[in-house]
């Protein structure tokens, strides 16, 4: 029911209220003006009552950050923001996290501990949900599936979190039952990473069959992306009948496209515009503060960044205040140099700040013996003012007698030449649901995208003894040991969490979510097109 109050004495005033939601704007504008309803008011009773009311139809188009032409369908080598939202549209996982940070079922029906300590998982499936290929899903493809992606050869994204794994088998048609190598009490959620969607035995490659929401008809990496409403989808279809996703790299251009109605979502939107956006041209600002961080990485095996004093340095050397306020415009917090902030369960809020020391970064800066530039590379696409805080960063460090030389990347193939491959650059994380699996996916030392390059084997011992920890105050310990030690030796550079900043135009139904931008990505396929 819209919010805006109506004089209850008109009895046709409510009437036509009824009436709104099967009406266009003009005849409903018409209606109500004609009722005795001043315009601005009938206006905005019609964009209230359009945005809560599910509508069937249209072509929904987003401009999305991050995608490049060396960009691929298959779900294990998803590396960015594009293919990330690309995968929820024609694919779908076994659990899903909720935005108040439960773990529900999806293509799992239920799931539950199989031995009563948590180191044996069964998982029924629902039935009939069929691929975009009229095949059938059941366990053998969830098998299959998860099989591929805890090959070592697979370079799966979801590898470091598969590793626990060390059965996967079919319980019948629609069971399946998965042992692990020690107990995980967050298992479940584990299974909702978007790396993992179910594919008919497991496909590789470029195929892009799923049992999602919508079927995928057209491909160009890095420029767009077209799929179809799957009518037969198991849960309740999408709402728009299409939806296109542009590659839109340039923040003032995604900007633009949705000022101007070419698109109507938008990922990703520069905090320092946030503020004179929301309300433009009937824009709405969509922002959500969660476990997203913006990161300067450091690969701790290569020269001069295997030096922790360098390391210290870099990180005593880095303004955060001045950061967060200058570049994220209030849209967000802190960062402590680990990956972990409020919003996750058993944080250790009495961990000290690390603040801006001069004295503390040239000590360790001397310590460390180096001299020369630091070279770090940046480019838009690593995250919105990334090139600012580049900037930014170098001007801190001078005080230090630091030489930070920044070199500005294409962005293009940002993160396919420079993220995890060149020593020192510019990234983000959109965090996870749990601590155990943020840490499983970038610092324990076999995880397939540690990007810090960081191997500690107390590190690894620790997050295996806290992964099977049942007992809370215990495990909260435990997360704040291993909090320490990426804090003060890893290769992360972590000066703030960002708020998720996206904006619409012309939406119904959205739904903000911590998890993700873009309502975790499903937006586009949760959301409905209100003109």
């Amino acid at each position: 029911m819209s919010k805006t109050k109506l004089p209850s004495t008109i009895d046709n005033q409510a009437l036509l209220l009824k009436d709104a939601a099967t009406m266009t704007r003009r005849q409903f504008i018409g209606s109500a003006t004609a009722a005795g309803i001043a315009l601005p008011l009938a206006a905005s009773v019609f964009s209230d009552v359009q945005a809560q009311t599910p509508k069937k139809g249209g072509l929904m188009r987003l401009a999305i950050d991050g995608g490049s032409t060396g960009d691929s369908l298959d779900p294990a080598l998803c590396t960015n923001n594009t293919c990330g939202i690309i995968l929820k549209q024609w694919g779908d996982t076994l659990t899903r996290v909720t935005p108040e940070g439960k773990v529900i079922g999806r293509i799992a029906e239920s799931f539950e501990v199989a031995d009563g300590k948590g180191a044996k998982w069964h998982f029924r499936l629902r039935q009939g949900i069929n691929f975009h290929n009229g095949q059938s899903l059941t366990s053998a493809d969830v098998v299959d599936t998860l099989r591929r992606h805890s090959d070592e050869n697979s370079k799966s994204g979801a590898l470091g979190i598969m590793r626990s794994i060390t059965d996967i088998a079919a319980d019948g048609k629609y069971g399946v039952l998965i042992t692990l190598d020690s107990a995980n009490a967050d298992f479940p959620y584990l299974l909702s990473d978007y790396h993992l969607v179910v594919q008919p035995a497991g496909s590789k490659g470029d195929s892009a069959v799923g049992c999602g929401p919508y079927i995928m008809k057209e491909v160009e990496h890095g420029v767009r992306y077209l799929v179809e409403r799957d009518p037969n989808f198991y849960l309740s279809p999408g709402y728009a009948d299409q939806i296109e996703t542009l590659v839109v790299n340039d923040t003032t251009a995604r900007i633009t496209a949705l000022t101007t109605g070419d698109v109507h979502m938008i990922s990703r939107v520069d905090p320092k515009l946030a503020g004179r956006l929301n309300g433009v041209n009937g824009v709405t600002v969509q922002n959500v503060s969660g476990r997203g961080h913006y990161v300067f990485v450091c690969h701790t095996n290569t020269a001069p960044f295997d030096n922790v004093d360098l390391r210290l340095a870099l990180k005593y050397a880095i303004n955060r205040e001045e950061m967060v306020k200058r570049i994220l415009h209030g849209y967000g917090g802190l960062g402590n140099d680990f990956p972990i902030n409020a919003a996750y369960p058993l944080f250790a809020k009495d961990i000290p700040q690390r603040t801006y020391d001069m004295d503390k970064a040239k000590f360790h800066y001397k310590k460390s013996g180096h001299s020369g530039p630091v070279v770090l590379r940046t480019a838009d696409a690593a995250f919105p003012g990334a090139v600012d805080a580049a900037v930014l960063f170098q001007n801190h460090a001078k005080a230090a007698g630091i030489n930070l030389e920044v070199k500005r990347e294409p962005n293009d193939g940002y993160w396919s030449s420079v993220w995890n491959a060149q020593p020192f650059c510019a990234s983000y994380w959109s965090g996870r649901p749990v601590q155990d699996q943020m840490y499983s996916t970038a610092y324990k030392s076999d995880a397939d995208w540690n990007d810090t390059k960081w191997k500690n084997p107390k590190f690894d011992t620790l997050l295996l003894q806290a992964r099977g920890e049942l007992d809370e105050t215990k495990r909260r310990s435990l997360y704040k040991e291993l909090a320490y030690l990426v804090r003060d030796d890893g290769g992360a550079i972590i000066p703030m969490f960002n708020d998720w900043v996206d904006a619409t135009r012309g939406i119904g139904g959205y739904v903000k979510d911590p998890n993700l931008k873009l309502s975790n990505d499903y937006a586009p396929v949760e959301a409905w097109l209100t003109e």
